[in-house]
């Protein structure tokens, strides 16, 4: 990923934190010597030799996985919020631009069968349904699905229809584009403006823009 030294994102805990909240990623790989893409949750955990890894699973009916034999670079893609810069809000002439936050994972790719894959699957689970429920006024009295809790013969089949993986993490891309390159006044105009929008993708960049701005005026 093409990254301007402007936006480079190097904190690590920033990078795990961005990855935990926008977990829903792009698996990339090549299959028959051609790109392949495929849209998953992906969660940033640690394996028993203390690396970190990101689990998945993808259909056993996706083709993707068997040009994956163990040890495949694969890429992962984590997108954030996005928004549309207007020329307009600055105070010179110039011309308009995307602001945007995104991680691209690399590692190598490892299927997962058995226990293994059930406590991925466990894992998975219990992160969206604690978001789900932390979501809610009254989730004390909401029903929790645990994987534990599913009916054996319905965990079995599905087993059987998927493919886990674990990718061990080689190398991570951050690219937090947030017009660092503006001065101070056109910085503000930016934020002001973005911060108006019905969009709700853009306010969050406008949140960014203050946070990340406020980091780099108290070093």
């Amino acid at each position: 990923m093409y990254t301007n030294p402007f936006n480079e994102q190097k904190d690590p805990n920033e990078i795990r934190r961005f990855i935990n909240e926008n977990g829903f990623g792009i698996l990339v790989s090549t299959l028959a010597g051609k790109p392949w893409g495929t849209h998953i949750p992906l969660k940033l955990d640690q394996n028993e030799a203390d690396q970190e890894v990101l689990q998945g699973h993808i259909a056993r009916a996706n083709p993707q996985w068997r040009d994956l034999p163990d040890g495949s670079e694969v890429m992962a893609i984590f997108q954030g919020s996005h928004a549309y810069v207007s020329s307009a809000w600055y105070d010179h002439p110039n011309v308009p631009t995307w602001n945007y936050v995104a991680v691209h994972v690399y590692g190598t790719f490892r299927e997962v069968t058995g226990e293994e894959l059930v406590q991925s699957l466990t894992k998975l689970t219990d992160k969206y349904e604690s978001l789900r429920l932390s979501k809610l006024p009254d989730a004390e009295n909401q029903k929790r699905v645990t994987v534990a809790g599913l009916p054996p013969k319905l965990v079995k089949d599905d087993l059987r229809a998927l493919v886990g993986f674990e990718i061990k993490i080689t190398k991570i891309e951050a690219n937090y584009k947030l017009s660092q390159n503006r001065d101070a006044t056109n910085h503000a105009n930016i934020t002001q403006e973005l911060s108006q929008q019905t969009d709700p993708s853009a306010r969050q960049i406008a949140v960014l823009m203050q946070e990340s701005f406020s980091k780099s005026t108290n070093q």
